[in-house]
């Protein structure tokens, strides 16, 4: 199902509330609103298997952009609202994008990258004036409502990256069928069948809907015909207000947000009513055992998790009694077959960690215009294995535990930060020779980003080259990929076929915090 069923059986349920204004989008505006621009899209010769892009905040808006797309075809790619212009101008142009949305409040960012792309067929801003772009509801307001004759699903096309290189689109292939289609389940089977959503979840979404579990499983709750509810940030005492004023019975969260949830003063969290709360679901990276523990303490046995990534290539899931039975486990897997192999690709025994696959019947995805990197993600003997670069094991039981994460990648409060888009930057800077970037473990945020820099010859390393360094990235990349520390070394290490031994130095890092921690 999709919003224009409920347009029909119950127009003014809200679909959609932010949380901090109240603002509501009702089923029949979210239809109307998301027919009209799928017909805006048509009438400029976009159809089935284009491309669009989509660069917002969280806002009443954001939905109707997804389920425009997805009722006319369409690849939507939701780029990253924090991007620098030259970020955000690399994924809209490698992605094919020929139409861009954007707001007021990213018209620097939107305007910047413009001079930085092809030209684009359609670009339109959705609340205030800016040059370069249509106004969105003189442009788009004069379409019909009346849906097209054919509604072929679209899909989203969002963007992830390895350790190197630049980010790659995760590329699924059209289904072929149309929009209302019975036969589309996704992540409303998963929702309805193992958290009990219906047409009665009130979901709150505190995360960026840029990001795919927050968008996608939102959108599953307008398949369902429920309501969403959307933090504009997440602030930890609004989190609980949103759920009391709003009577929400699901939500999805990060650990960091349960760290931050967890240092509210008692009597803020006593006195918050969560009576309504059926589901609150974690992923995104790992959780330490005790803030979950302590998650359960509080909220009771209510809390689930699963492992997951963009690519689908394989789902886990686990609720509270398994996982106090098994602490630490991801759970077990209800898509995808699991498999733990070694580098050659020989399948391990339980207990014993190696490279996570899973076995679907053929490959579930590709990168957008990088075969070589779909390759590598493939078992090297079964080409309908996919790998996301994890590690972990089975047990006897088939649970699955994960030990390490995708090479070097940084998982910062729930967002995944690539070290080679960092490193990239710093050694562009004349006064750098080298550079490593990893991520160190942080008590709130999981990881924070930590930068050794080798200086160019004649240069000394001080506090003033660190902060020189660190305004000339914060020119050029997001200010949260900007490294909280960054530290000097007279040469780094690196192997004689030139590759950087970074998990050396982070594991000497390691040493020296662990002993720093002890004495």
């Amino acid at each position: 199902m999709y919003p224009g069923t409920f347009s029909a059986s119950m127009p003014d349920k809200p679909a959609v509330i932010m949380a901090g204004t109240g603002e509501t989008v009702s089923y029949r505006e979210l239809d109307d609103r998301s027919t009209q621009l799928a017909r805006h899209w048509r009438s400029v010769g976009l159809g089935p298997g284009d491309h669009v892009a989509l660069l917002s905040e969280n806002s009443p808006w954001f939905h109707v952009v997804y389920w425009a797309a997805l009722r006319s075809g369409l690849y939507l790619t939701a780029v990253n609202r924090y991007l620098s212009p030259e970020e955000a101008a690399y994924i809209i142009e490698d992605s094919g994008s020929r139409s861009l949305i954007t707001t007021g409040a990213l018209a620097d960012t939107a305007t910047a990258l413009l001079d930085l792309v092809p030209p684009l067929a359609d670009r339109l801003v959705l609340d205030s004036p800016l040059d370069g772009f249509g106004d969105y509801h003189e442009v788009v307001g004069t379409q019909p409502v009346e849906p097209l004759p054919e509604q072929p699903l679209g899909s989203l096309m969002l963007y992830s990256s390895g350790t190197t290189g630049h980010p790659k689109g995760i590329k699924r292939p059209l289904t072929g069928t149309q929009v209302d289609d019975p036969s589309n389940q996704g992540i409303r089977a998963l929702g309805s069948g193992l958290l009990g959503m219906d047409d009665d979840t009130v979901y709150l979404s505190p995360a960026p809907l840029y990001h795919s579990a927050p968008l996608a499983w939102s959108a599953a709750i307008h398949e369902l015909g429920g309501t969403v509810v959307v933090m504009e940030k997440f602030e930890p005492a609004g989190f609980l207000r949103a759920i009391e004023r709003y009577s929400a019975t699901h939500t999805q969260c990060v650990p960091t947000m349960f760290v931050r949830l967890l240092k509210l003063p008692d009597d803020v969290r006593s006195a918050a009513d969560l009576s309504s709360l059926r589901s609150v679901v974690h992923a995104a990276a790992p959780c330490p055992i005790e803030i979950k523990r302590q998650m359960i303490d509080w909220l009771g046995p209510i809390i689930t998790e699963y492992y997951a990534g963009t690519e689908a290539n394989g789902f886990t899931f686990i609720d509270s009694h398994e996982w106090l039975a098994h602490p630490g486990s991801v759970g077990k897997a209800i898509l995808g077959v699991p498999h733990v192999c070694d580098d050659e690709g020989k399948e391990l025994p339980p207990g014993q960690p190696g490279i996570v696959y899973f076995e679907q019947p053929q490959m579930p995805f590709e990168y957008h215009g990088d075969p070589a990197k779909t390759r590598a993600a493939q078992h090297p003997l079964h080409e309908n294995w996919s790998a996301l670069g994890d590690i972990g094991y089975l047990d006897e039981d088939g649970y699955l535990y994960l030990t390490d994460r995708k090479a070097f990648m940084i998982i910062s409060g729930g967002v995944n930060i690539y070290p080679q888009e960092i490193e990239d930057v710093l050694v562009l800077h004349p006064k750098v020779a080298d550079a490593a970037v990893f991520g160190l473990p942080d008590p709130e945020m999981g990881e924070f980003v930590q930068a050794v820099v080798q200086p160019a010859e004649g240069v000394e390393g001080s506090d003033g080259l660190a902060a020189e360094l660190t305004d000339y990235l914060r020119e050029h990349i997001a200010h949260f990929k900007v490294p909280r520390v960054i530290d000097f070394m007279a040469e780094l290490p690196r192997l004689p076929t030139g590759k950087l031994y970074k998990r050396h130095l982070r594991d000497d890092y390691l040493r020296r915090s662990e002993a720093s921690a002890s004495g």
